[in-house]
């Protein structure tokens, strides 16, 4: 093996490690402490649109806060595509849809639900492949979750509406809303997933020769399926995801519950969880070049509004919401003392400013 390769496939394993959060003493080691899926098996009813269970009763959190209140079985499910779909509705009023980040559910935006549906019709939607919703093993890209936000708004919401997302969510919002201009009032991004056409590297469009294709990267599957393999298990326990959360990702541990380890933990017992989680990975990590920030900026029409944790370890370019203003105009910026999930971890002054924003153009919706 040549020493190049192996550069590779270390910087592969420690790119993994970094962005979960594992100790570097953890990452190579053979044994590691599986769940169980019979302690965390979900029980999963499905509808076609429409709600089977009964309307929500906030719940107050250990802080004091309003929140949805975790049930294990979902809210609503919607059959997309022959898929489940699983998504949460509360409130009445001109439409708001929230779209969570990478590993994560409807139930992050747990705190926000209930302040928002004071005033609006609330929609908390799980991505194909995460959460609640059905995770087949098919190729997934950023073009598969554009189309079923596309696809949730014609069949559900059925009106114009503001999308929010968070990370991977919001670089799908943005998707969205440049395919149906028509429809979407505005934008909410919280710590958006997604490049500048000028940060990709040369080596980044680089076609693969014959030689990479048929030899190097079937190899290299195999290394990098062990590692996933490894670091998903690893990761996929109670105090691992504690452990994670609390590395950085959330600045302020206080949310950092067993409501929100839940709510990670148990879309990990699906069968299809591991495989799912590895594909999905592999995508975001070898091929993140498809679609730009810049690409689908240009081609918004709507008000955007970027709700930024200043202290995310995971977005490494600090200048990026300036940069996002800078190349769109019509573009609100509110920095928070957070992480990468801002929603979560200081609910409050997001719902605030949401609100707040929303009211600026309130004639308009």
């Amino acid at each position: 093996m040549s020493s190049s390769t192996a550069t590779a496939r270390t910087d592969w394993l420690n790119s993994i490690g970094n962005r979960l959060g594992i100790p570097k003493s953890n990452r190579f080691r053979g044994r590691w402490k599986l769940i169980s899926r019979r302690n965390f098996a979900v029980n999963r009813t499905v509808a076609t649109g429409t709600s089977i269970m009964t309307p929500s009763v906030v719940a107050e959190s250990s802080l004091g806060l309003q929140q949805l209140p975790f049930k294990s079985e979902g809210y609503n499910y919607w059959k997309w595509r022959c898929y489940r779909i699983h998504y949460v509705v509360e409130g009445e009023g001109f439409p708001i849809v929230l779209i969570h980040g990478f590993a994560a559910s409807s139930f992050h935006w747990r705190y926000n639900i209930p302040e928002l549906a004071k005033r609006y019709k609330v929609y908390a939607l799980d991505l194909l492949g995460f959460g609640w919703s059905e995770k087949p093993l098919i190729d997934y890209d950023a073009l598969i979750w554009r189309d079923q936000v596309v696809d949730f708004l014609n069949e559900i919401v059925k009106q114009p509406a503001v999308l929010v997302g968070n990370s991977l969510g919001g670089f799908t919002t943005l998707l969205a809303a440049a395919a149906l201009p028509d429809q979407v009032r505005g934008v909410s991004l919280l710590n958006s997933a997604g490049r500048f056409g000028d940060d990709i590297s040369t080596s980044d469009k680089t076609e693969e020769t014959a030689l990479h294709k048929f030899i190097v990267k079937p190899v290299e599957e195999i290394f990098q399926r062990a590692v996933v393999r490894s670091a998903f298990w690893i990761t996929m326990r109670p105090d691992q995801i504690e452990a994670v959360l609390k590395s950085g990702v959330y600045r302020n541990h206080s949310n950092v519950d067993d409501y929100l380890v839940n709510s990670i933990l148990r879309p990990a017992a699906d069968p299809n969880a591991y495989e799912v989680y590895y594909r999905l990975l592999k995508q975001l990590i070898s091929n993140p070049t498809k679609y730009t920030l810049d690409s689908v900026l240009s081609q918004l029409s709507c008000p955007l509004l970027l709700l930024w944790g200043d202290l995310d370890p995971w977005v490494h370019d600090h200048a990026k919401p300036n940069r996002i203003k800078d190349f769109y105009p019509n573009t609100t910026l509110v920095n928070l003392q957070a992480g990468h999930y801002p929603q979560d971890e200081v609910p409050e002054q997001v719902n605030k400013a949401l609100l707040d924003w929303l009211s600026t153009f309130a004639s308009e919706i």
